[in-house]
């Protein structure tokens, strides 16, 4: 028997203590134990969640398998209309969210407001536009007529990770709802805050069972989760660590994957650029989430016609930047999500120095006395890089940009393609046949030319290489939650005198 879970609220409307989100109801883990969620900026516990084990898993993945075959034979009018009410009901208390995703993360307040939650209604309204346009095909033969049906699969998990809950939230649960699916999905452990009062408002739109949330640490619920013959599909956006696990537990059934798993992308700054905007962009693509952000730009190819007048704009620029309290709209940098990912990002930091890259700016945590409790980190940019150090191939996810110069465009191609991950990449020139070359040979699956992070509705976005495979943030993903059933109506009378003699 599931046991009921009750708590108390602080100021801002946090409890303090979430259960799981089982059938439509919220209840206590199997497990009795309980994970702080930390505000990164100062230390302090925000609440608690469930640690989350085997038997939660079971319970979802039952709850989920029980509400499909209604839900999959909802009428797309039924799925859009929540799909259009979630987006409506998050524009209405879009500052409440980003508060929460800032109070947990650490990023600050004007990108939980105008970019994260931004975006995140964006994947709502997407997807409700795409429940009509899942349809299949008729094929006309002189014989026959070929339909070819297009279904949900079933049961999907997803797992999402820290750095942008709601957003990845949003285009996970979106175009599972909108294909007819249910879903069990499980946050990080870390930062789930935003999400888990999501589903607390959004409760009231979803029939029992069709959306699940179960928290907990990956390695007490993530075999259950991907190995159980009743989940027919994984979404994963992390690490390639854990990835690799998520494929060999998915093996067990031959269940499909989509899986997004990060990048160290090529910046590339060619001579001709506009040096002011690059600037910004590259300023931006530093800052950014504190560089948690899979897509950032963290290799920057500068040419050396421009280097010097670039770093000089850059290294201003940056050291400008207002570093504080998150919840201030007028802080640009936050601070790390956790301590542990605070403590990687200084580890990388002596490291680069012991590789023999040199500091242009930054390079250690914010000194000043009011961010000494949070895990603050200064914007670094190092100089003097090469393409093989480990600063310039492993993913820091912090506000470090390494910088590589270039003269020579085919090895700077070469250098830019040298790298395991693919999966962004930018390029600053006024050459259009140049932008095209350079963008057409980037082994990544997004290039955007003239601006960093220039984000728009329905662009698939996925990776090369080991960034994964599958893409989602668009209705190509409605693919990855669907299959088709191909039925062949004949039309001719009679036998057809195959094996007459």
């Amino acid at each position: 028997m599931a046991t009921q879970l009750k708590s108390t609220e602080n100021d801002y409307g946090i409890k303090s203590e979430y259960g799981h989100y089982i059938g439509g109801e919220w209840i206590a883990g199997d497990s009795g134990k309980t994970i702080d969620l930390l505000n990164p900026s100062t230390g302090k516990v925000l609440t608690k969640i469930q640690a989350g084990n085997a038997k939660d898993i079971e319970r979802a993945i039952a709850a989920a398998k029980a509400a499909f075959p209604k839900w999959s034979q909802s009428l797309p009018g039924e799925r859009q209309e929540i799909l259009i009410e979630i987006a409506r009901r998050l524009k209405a208390r879009q500052s409440h969210y980003a508060t929460l995703e800032t109070l947990n993360n650490g990023k600050p307040m004007r990108e939980s407001m105008f970019f994260d939650m931004t975006q995140t209604i964006g994947q709502f309204e997407l997807f409700a536009g795409a429940a009509y346009g899942l349809h299949g095909q008729t094929l006309d033969y002189p014989d026959a007529i070929g339909i070819v049906h297009r279904e949900p699969l079933g049961v999907c998990a997803q797992i999402i990770p820290w750095n942008v809950p709601m957003l990845m939230m949003a285009c996970k649960i979106a175009p599972a709802l909108a294909s007819g699916n249910t879903v069990v999905l499980k946050p990080a452990e870390t930062v789930c805050l935003s999400v888990i009062e999501f589903f607390l408002e959004m409760a009231d739109l979803l029939p029992p069972g069709v959306i699940n949330v179960v928290t907990g640490y990956g390695a007490d619920v993530g075999e259950a989760l991907v190995t159980s013959p009743d989940v027919a599909k994984v979404a994963f956006t992390g690490s390639i660590a854990t990835a690799r696990r998520i494929i060999q537990y998915a093996s067990a059934n031959i269940i499909p994957q989509t899986l997004e798993l990060g990048g160290k992308s090529a910046h590339i700054v060619c001579g001709d650029a506009d040096i002011d905007a690059a600037v910004e962009s590259a300023t931006m693509s530093t800052v950014l989430n504190k560089g948690e952000v899979c897509l950032a730009g963290s290799r920057l190819f500068l040419h050396q016609s421009i280097q010097d007048e670039f770093l000089a704009k850059f290294k201003t620029a940056l050291e400008g930047i207002r570093q504080g309290d998150p919840l201030d709209m007028a802080t640009q940098l936050g601070a790390q999500a956790s301590k542990m990912q605070f403590d990687k990002v200084e580890s990388y930091l002596q490291l680069a120095t012991e590789e023999g890259a040199e500091v242009l700016t930054g390079g250690t945590r914010a000194d000043a006395a009011n961010l000494a409790d949070g895990n603050f980190i200064k914007p670094t940019v190092f100089t003097n890089v090469k393409n093989t150090m480990r600063i310039a191939q492993e993913e820091i996810f912090g506000p470090v940009t390494t910088v590589i110069s270039w003269n020579d465009e085919a090895d700077m191609m070469q250098q830019a393609n040298a790298t395991t991950y693919g999966l962004a990449g930018g390029v600053w020139t006024k050459d259009l046949a140049r932008a095209h070359r350079i963008a057409r040979q980037l082994e990544t699956g997004t290039v955007w030319i003239n601006r960093y992070y220039n984000l728009k509705a329905n662009m698939p976005l996925g990776g090369y290489k080991q960034s994964g495979f599958g893409r989602e943030f668009s209705h190509e993903v409605l693919n990855h939650y669907t299959q088709t059933k191909s039925v062949v109506v004949n039309l001719q009378e009679g036998r057809v005198g195959m094996f007459d003699q």
